[in-house]
């Protein structure tokens, strides 16, 4: 059970000031935790978020748990679209100005120069924070209650926010076409 201490100290360090993500990909610990990706009004524009405290430039997109914050981080959320719900949301939503590509894996996946392509963009457009916790399911579960990302359908405010982020995520799937056989 989560005290409200616990609450209040991991909702200060996901509300301080971002990091790039070249320096959160070194920062980050290998333990657990929960983590927070931020970005300027204007990126995502028709997304409302709240704002961060260390950096009032900036809002919540999206919120996330690990079991080792670095690797989840650096080897999914800035590699594979296939092992990340935030990339798959982000290829949706810009697939109509960025073109990307899917494929058929054993799952919907960008083409690799795609991938490349959006974590360049990630890089040039989010930060993000952190907070260690050794049980991070229930405490994401109540910072997204609480602060509302608009990327986290679970999350999100009932209504435009959520509905743009499920029909991406339908366009992300659709693009790919049909499963091929096996």
């Amino acid at each position: 059970m989560l005290n409200d201490a616990t609450v209040q100290r991991a909702t200060a360090e996901l509300l301080s000031a971002p990091q790039t993500l070249d320096r959160a990909a070194r920062a980050l610990p290998t333990t657990a935790g929960v983590y927070a990706w931020w970005a300027p009004p204007e990126v995502l524009d028709f997304f409302p978020g709240p704002v961060n405290n260390g950096d009032a430039g900036l809002r919540l997109l999206y919120l996330g748990k690990a079991r080792r914050l670095r690797s989840r981080v650096a080897y999914n959320h800035l590699r594979d679209s296939g092992r990340s719900t935030l990339r798959r949301t982000l290829a949706g939503l810009l697939m109509p100005a960025e073109s990307y590509r899917t494929t058929w894996t054993d799952r919907v996946v960008l083409i690799p120069k795609d991938e490349q392509r959006l974590t360049h963009w990630m890089h040039h457009h989010l930060t993000l924070t952190w907070t260690e916790h050794p049980d991070p399911v229930p405490l994401e579960k109540e910072l997204i209650s609480q602060l509302h990302p608009p990327l986290n359908v679970e999350g999100a405010e009932r209504g435009t926010s959520r509905d743009r982020v499920k029909q991406a995520r339908a366009f992300y799937y659709a693009s790919a076409g049909p499963r091929p056989d096996k």
